[in-house]
């Protein structure tokens, strides 16, 4: 998410938010407190969300690599078979038909 749509939808939910405040409550003050509240749990959990994305992110590329060394590892598997037999997949069983 661009941090302008964040911004955008930020300030919209903060103006809902302090309308609906001030109508339940009849105090600026209050509203004010409750918005600055508000904004900071947003912020919190916008910053939760952002580091959970990066730490995906990591475990993504990690399973990449994984990947990779597998796919080398077998393609080095097929080089060493003799010809007319296939090499089995890793973690793929054999059919027990013929």
């Amino acid at each position: 998410m661009s941090f302008l749509l964040f911004l955008r939808g930020f300030i919209a939910v903060l103006v809902a938010f302090a309308v609906a405040s001030y109508a339940i409550t009849q105090s600026a003050w209050t509203t004010f407190i409750q918005t600055l509240i508000c904004a900071v749990i947003i912020q919190v959990g916008y910053f939760i969300a952002i580091l959970f994305m990066v730490w995906r992110s990591g475990e993504t590329g990690k399973r990449g690599e994984t990947l990779a060394r597998g796919e080398n590892v077998a393609a080095s598997a097929t080089d060493i078979q003799p010809k007319g037999e296939t090499a089995q997949l890793p973690g793929v069983g054999r059919s027990p038909l013929p």
